[in-house]
């Protein structure tokens, strides 16, 4: 009876929550919006926060809005960089870069939070990470991204190491979109972090261009 009243939803698995989702560099008046209609298609499981040269007191006035959004759609807040402020802000986690501080003093200051490394192509710099027990690792750039146009490119032969060695979450990162981003599902990634497919698509509305990741 509940089939036949619901034909179209039976035996379908809801969405995998795979998005890795970042910001764009700079925070519009419709960005909100926007990011509350791209949540709302639930593939997506954290939202990163990454505005780079922005003022403190900015990135909290921002925070503050996005946080409810984020908590809305049971999607997890990272601050990128800024442990301190990640904990003053009450963030779910933070992410950290190699140059970004302390990683043990991110680690202690966020105890009971999630704690991101990036660790580029490096199983030095991924062994470390666990050492300093991150939640997750983020390997990349995989492809020329336009958020981190110099970045160097990552090999999918470490990354599928690190699925068979690491027993932690994998983000992979850098350049992925509608049309490599299963490559990289296939190779061991968990998830995949995604900003400018999203947020700077001249073809697709952020909206219609997360639906393209499932």
């Amino acid at each position: 009876m509940v089939c036949r009243l619901r034909k179209r939803f039976c035996g379908l698995k809801p969405l995998r929550r795979l998005v890795y989702l970042i910001s764009p560099p700079k925070i519009k008046k419709s960005f909100y919006k926007d990011l509350d209609k791209v949540l709302s298609n639930k593939n997506v499981k954290f939202f990163q926060l990454r505005l780079k040269n922005t003022k403190i007191k900015h990135i909290v006035k921002i925070s503050n809005k996005v946080k409810k959004i984020t908590k809305k759609h049971s999607v997890k807040f990272i601050l990128n960089d800024n442990f301190f402020l990640a904990k003053k802000i009450r963030a779910d986690g933070c992410h950290m870069g190699q140059h970004d501080g302390s990683f043990r003093n991110a680690r202690k200051k966020i105890k009971g939070k999630i704690f991101g490394i990036t660790c580029h192509n490096s199983k030095l710099l991924i062994k470390d990470a666990v050492r300093l027990k991150a939640d997750y690792i983020a390997l990349g750039s995989f492809f020329k991204s336009k958020l981190k146009p110099n970045a160097k490119i990552a090999r999918l032969n470490v990354l599928k190491w690190t699925k068979k060695n690491i027993k932690k979450p994998i983000v992979a990162i850098g350049g992925i979109n509608n049309l490599n981003y299963k490559k990289l599902m296939n190779s061991g990634a968990n998830y995949i972090a995604i900003s400018s497919f999203i947020w700077d698509n001249p073809r697709l509305k952020p909206e219609v261009a997360i639906r393209k990741f499932k």
